[in-house]
């Protein structure tokens, strides 16, 4: 085949999906210095930022230009930038993707460049650039733990609604937040439903930082406890929520969770599962990406398709009952306790 000439179109997107992949980095730096939030009260100048941030000045003017042609700012014809819907994405606030830009800095980034070795070894390329698990890692990692806990709460936040909107809580009276991380998606739940009671259950110096549930209103209605779900989970509630919490492990692992659950859930009882699903054809999806995340990142997590959660659930002693999707990228799963 020819190289000379101008190249053919497939050529020319496979040139840009590349250069797109490396320009995440921008986006990662534009996060940890703040950019977002410099220029959400109004335009500055690339002189301006330079000063506030730090940087300089011709090279952060580079990075600019690279975010105004991506769409992350905007460019007045007098040279200021200023923000646009992706940069307010990055500002601080609830429902901000900083935190998210920040571990793939500060974590994701390092392993996702040993992908290959996942693809050859079977093995997750984090524990071949780290030497040791994600959970591991962030054990011992204050401030890499500290950016994951924040990203797991600004999602909560940002799903919270749409999940709102499929799980019927009515005359519901107790529920347990498995995995629940600093509480965001429980007392959301309660606030939404004011007879309702709930436990979050979470590693012990998880739940302890479980802030949301001392809110007016749900105080009186919440405890965080600790504990370790491979081993045990709270009995007697209606209802155990887990979100985006089984696609973390590998099916033994991910069995074991669920029988905690199976043995502590009446048969009256529900489970939900909140996971992205994996569509049956090759098309693509956001749980494409995170399927390969799971790869990467976690000793033999994975997303998984409704027949394989339907065959992992009654491997634990549960009957898928139905599949609710949401108005975001992620479905609730609902099984009943098996006769």
């Amino acid at each position: 085949m020819s190289t000379t000439g101008e190249p053919p179109v497939a050529r020319r997107e496979m040139l840009e999906l590349l250069a797109r992949g490396l320009l995440t980095q921008a986006v990662v730096v534009a996060a940890r210095l703040g950019i977002a939030d410099l220029v959400a009260d109004g335009p500055r100048s690339a002189a301006e930022l330079a000063e506030e941030t730090g940087t300089r000045p011709d090279a952060l003017a580079r990075l600019l230009r690279a975010l105004v042609a991506l769409g992350v700012l905007a460019r007045a014809d007098d040279g200021r930038l200023s923000a646009t819907p992706l940069s307010r994405a990055l500002e601080d606030g609830p429902g901000s993707i900083r935190a998210l830009a920040a571990f793939v800095g500060a974590v994701t980034w390092r392993p996702w460049g040993a992908l290959g070795h996942s693809v050859t070894s079977g093995e997750p390329a984090f524990r071949h650039e780290y030497g040791e698990g994600l959970f591991e890692h962030l054990g011992h990692q204050p401030e890499a733990a500290r950016i994951f806990q924040a990203w797991m709460t600004e999602q909560s936040r940002l799903h919270a609604d749409a999940l709102l909107g499929v799980i019927d809580l009515a005359g519901v009276e107790r529920l347990v937040d498995v995995g629940g991380g600093r509480g965001t998606l429980l007392a959301a739940l309660l606030e939404a439903n004011p007879g309702l009671r709930g436990a979050l259950y979470d590693l012990p110096e998880v739940a302890s930082t479980a802030e949301a549930l001392a809110a007016p209103g749900i105080a009186d209605r919440a405890e965080a406890v600790g504990g370790d779900f491979f081993e045990s989970v709270p009995g007697g509630a209606d209802r155990y929520i887990l979100k985006l919490v089984i696609h973390d492990w590998d099916d033994e692992r991910a069995i074991r969770i669920l029988d905690s659950v199976r043995r502590a859930i009446p048969s009256r009882g529900r489970l939900l599962l909140v996971e992205h699903l994996l569509p049956e054809g090759d098309g693509y999806d956001h749980a494409v990406w995170l399927d390969l995340n799971m790869l990467v990142m976690t000793d033999g997590g994975r997303e998984r398709t409704v027949a394989e959660y339907r065959d992992l659930l009654a491997r634990a002693g549960f009957r898928l009952t139905r599949v609710l999707p949401t108005s975001g990228p992620m479905s609730v799963i609902e099984a009943a306790p098996s006769p």
